[in-house]
């Protein structure tokens, strides 16, 4: 019965291999797919922190732009303790990771502490900002890019 299977599954992983792998394997060019799109900005490939500027984001919050192109933005945000994140809303889709410290966060009306490890979610027109009640850097990741941010 196992020889039985293993033929069969053998046989199996040939007829996909013969029906569905590739079929230009001599073609000189890459196949380009449905959702290739032309970028019409977008950062260099390697980001090094100590040759990113640092820009004034309000408050003496500070922040730094990782990489991005249209459809996405990671950005590096550095508060002191009782700096403050002004409550704001914007149209993009935003996740935020607490690379460290601790921060007292309202999204949507909601209040709670947030640490190193922890992370948010914010979609579009919601609300939110922040308080930071321990030293910390939160990495933030938007959808599409903020075009602001690069003026």
């Amino acid at each position: 019965m196992n020889k039985l299977l293993t033929f069969f599954s053998l046989g199996s992983l040939l007829l996909l291999s013969a029906c569905c792998g590739n079929q230009n394997q001599d073609a000189q060019e890459p196949a380009q797919t449905q959702n290739e799109q032309v970028m019409t900005q977008q950062s260099e490939n390697f980001i090094f922190e100590s040759e990113t500027p640092w820009h004034d984001a309000g408050g003496g919050v500070v922040r730094q732009i990782l990489g991005y192109n249209d459809n996405i933005m990671m950005v590096k945000v550095s508060f002191k303790k009782g700096q403050v994140g002004a409550m704001h809303s914007h149209p993009h889709t935003q996740v935020t990771y607490v690379a460290s410290g601790a921060f007292e966060f309202t999204v949507g009306g909601v209040t709670k502490i947030v640490r190193a490890g922890d992370a948010l979610y914010k979609q579009p027109n919601i609300e939110h900002g922040c308080v930071c009640i321990e030293d910390g850097v939160l990495i933030d990741c938007f959808n599409p890019m903020r075009e602001t941010f690069l003026e």
